[in-house]
């Protein structure tokens, strides 16, 4: 409650902000987002247009894209370079940062290629049991 009376609305980041833990947390929430994972894993091998982007991520709506290039903007993952043209032409690229991420997403990426046949088994398996 502000010092007028009225409500404000609390989010986490307010109730433990500083928090080295919750830090963690989210910068994990972030890169472990699958949107995030599979638009750095294309941002690995050089700049991307909007539009290749969107066309390389099955499934992935227009909002869903803004929402998660721009988070990954906001946290200095990616870099968004606009080139004044008409239209104006907009890239994406990682950043020093985001490079750094890049071979983890890279492995993860390959580790869920690898093993995606024996997980729907096992859940195939699992939900039978249940």
């Amino acid at each position: 409650m502000t010092e007028e009376g009225t409500l404000t609305r609390a989010t986490h980041t307010d109730v433990r902000e500083g928090d080295p833990v919750c830090q963690l947390r989210e910068v994990l929430d972030r890169v472990g987002d699958k949107w995030s994972v599979l638009v750095m894993h294309l941002l690995g091998s050089g700049s991307k247009r909007y539009s290749e982007l969107q066309r390389a991520v099955d499934g992935i709506s227009q909002r869903m894209l803004t929402l998660t290039l721009r988070s990954l903007e906001r946290d200095g993952l990616v870099q968004r370079t606009v080139t004044p043209s008409s239209p104006p032409r907009v890239d994406y690229a990682l950043t020093p940062v985001g490079r750094t991420l890049s071979t983890q997403v890279a492995a993860l990426i390959d580790w869920a290629e690898r093993h995606r046949e024996y997980v729907a088994a096992a859940r195939v398996r699992y939900d039978a049991e249940s």
